[in-house]
């Protein structure tokens, strides 16, 4: 059964992009998505200007498109809600006969969160889709915490657990380098799957620091090891700077518990796609 404190993060109704150049198409995703998701508002969009314009209008939870468009590809598509005011993580979702195929050659980019192959069913896509839109959580998983504020830690701690997660608390970068240290040894007896970590820390050393360690001294790539970033500066430039870095997403603070998790969960989902068989 799911986790009681995840209920709230589905209450409110999902807006899901679908982009096809077939109205058929379209009608038929729309179809079985309000059949799976009643509350559901599916926006169509036959081009990517209509995405653009459709983006403009208001946030979306999730896209879908195909890899063939009238006016580019699903891939220039995906760059486009990337670059989208408040669209920065929206999972982007390619549906193509030919997913595997690009998926083998490397033609994706790190704009597309995942592909579907279309040859599996509209029915199946809609299955596939509620897992975005409603997250499931992953029980067990390890979170390494860094926070330097015992009383925001404790509070932000709960948040977590209430998930099933497993919370790795530390004050100080210097602890949490120690222990991604004595994993990336074989010295540890778990695996580290999400980096948290506020970006203002007692000491030397920031989340920005932290970040870049992650990336650079130890080499973990953000599919391998997301980091989260904490932050209460709503500087665009700053928080440009921490995403440039190699953090994978920003959680503003104070913290909403809704997002976080929702936040945490998704890349732990996205993080975990690279050990998923492949369905053919």
């Amino acid at each position: 059964m799911r986790p009681q404190a995840l209920k709230h993060l589905v209450d409110d109704a999902p807006r899901v992009m679908v982009v096809d150049g077939s109205k058929l198409v379209r009608k038929l995703i729309a179809d079985v998505l309000q059949r799976e998701l009643p509350a559901v508002d599916v926006v169509g969009c036959a081009s990517i200007e209509e995405a653009r314009r459709a983006l403009e209008a208001g946030p979306v939870n999730l896209v879908t498109t195909s890899l063939t468009l009238s006016d580019g590809d699903g891939l220039a598509l995906a760059r486009l809600v990337r670059e989208t005011a408040g669209q920065a993580y929206v999972p982007v979702i390619v549906v193509s006969g030919d997913a595997q195929q690009h998926l083998e050659q490397r033609r994706f980019t790190e704009y597309v969160t995942d592909y579907f192959d279309k040859a599996l069913g509209h029915e199946a896509l809609a299955t596939f889709i509620r897992g975005y839109v409603q997250p499931e959580t992953i029980p067990g998983a390890t979170i390494l915490y860094v926070e330097d504020s015992r009383v925001v830690a404790e509070a932000t701690k709960r948040m977590l657990e209430r998930q099933s997660l497993r919370v790795l608390h530390v004050m100080t970068a210097e602890e949490a380098f120690a222990l991604l240290t004595a994993e990336s040894l074989g010295r540890s007896s778990h695996r580290i799957d999400l980096v948290l970590t506020d970006v203002t820390l007692k000491g030397e050393l920031s989340g920005l620091d932290v970040v870049e360690r992650v990336r650079v001294d130890f080499g973990y790539g953000k599919r391998r090891l997301p980091v989260l970033v904490m932050t209460g500066d709503g500087n665009p430039l700053n928080q440009s700077g921490l995403l440039q870095a190699g953090a994978n997403d920003l959680v503003q603070k104070p913290i909403e518990e809704r997002l976080l998790v929702t936040k945490v969960l998704f890349q732990l989902r996205l993080a975990r796609l690279n050990d998923r068989p492949v369905v053919r």
